[in-house]
């Protein structure tokens, strides 16, 4: 398991020949449905570009990333949690293989 400051990433090696991703993006975090899918949207993008091993990656969104007061989306709220993603995923070049499931 590995943290930012929005995101929480766990990791478990798997029997396929490529990796695999799964997003929690939970309304109480981010409130607006846009916010979540530009989330989603930018989660997917990086995962996709990453060389990774035969992994099962799971990104939760575990802290909240703006209120219904704020802008839904901004270029400075992207970039933050782009940064934040690809630091995560980026740092996956070998498994990491835990006994919990």
């Amino acid at each position: 398991m590995q943290r930012t400051a929005h995101f929480v990433l766990y990791v478990r090696s798997n029997e396929l020949d490529q990796a695999r991703l799964g997003i929690v993006v939970a309304k109480r975090f981010a409130p607006r449905a846009v916010t979540r899918n530009t989330i989603k949207r930018v989660t997917r993008e990086l995962f996709r570009q990453a060389t990774l091993p035969a992994i099962d990656c799971i990104v939760r969104l575990s802290r909240p990333v703006n209120s219904k007061a704020e802008p839904a989306r901004t270029a400075r709220l992207k970039a933050q949690l782009g940064k934040e993603l690809a630091q995560l995923l980026g740092s996956q070049t070998l498994p990491d293989i835990t006994g919990t499931p």
